[in-house]
């Protein structure tokens, strides 16, 4: 067990949080869950709106990546690619895909950037979907903030990349309940 232990690699997908605007903090039960050391890289769909949540981030992993939401400053690129172990993955806000949430401008956006898990935000809502053998996630808002489009249940995803496997874990929090799913995406082995 030690061996496999040693080769995780986690990786917190996190987004939308709108601190201090439309929510006051991440979720006590949730920061209980996000332990600093344990983390090794977080890809983060923007809309932080403080460098203060930034700093937050910074404290769990200190390979932190960070694309432009529509309500941050302008300090972030808007997209970003990151190679983490076998897999290239894609990094967007997702105020750029419209409609908002649309699979096929999605599908679009990770066919130019050329990877194989597409991580977008923007509609506070969580949604995994894997189509052709590239996987999809959107984490949602963390802080469960307000949006017009949705009713938001605060969530967040944690991704466990061990060679061309992903398992990936997603955290919702009811009321004072964590609830967590579990799924899993494997590379294909060759390219098509």
């Amino acid at each position: 067990h030690w061996y496999r232990i040693s080769n995780m690699v986690l990786v917190l997908i996190i987004g939308d949080l709108h601190i201090p605007h439309r929510a006051n903090a991440v979720p006590q039960k949730f920061k209980k869950l996000l332990v600093p050391g344990k983390i090794q890289h977080i890809l983060c769909t923007g809309n932080l709106c403080g460098k203060e949540t930034f700093d937050y981030l910074k404290t769990l992993a200190t390979d932190v990546h960070v694309v432009q939401g529509d309500f941050d400053d302008g300090t972030y690129p808007e997209q970003k690619v990151v190679t983490v172990g076998q897999f290239r993955i894609g990094l967007c806000h997702g105020h750029q895909i419209v409609p908002w949430g649309d699979r096929d401008v999605i599908k679009l956006t990770q066919r130019a950037l050329g990877v194989d898990i597409m991580i977008t935000g923007g509609t506070h809502q969580f949604e995994a979907f894997e189509d052709a053998g590239r996987f999809y996630v959107n984490p949602g808002s963390a802080t469960g903030a307000y949006s017009a489009i949705n009713d938001v249940t605060p969530s967040f995803v944690l991704m466990d990349i061990q060679g061309a496997n992903v398992v990936t874990y997603v955290y919702k929090l009811f009321g004072e309940e964590v609830k967590v799913e579990k799924l899993n995406f494997s590379k294909a082995t060759t390219e098509s």
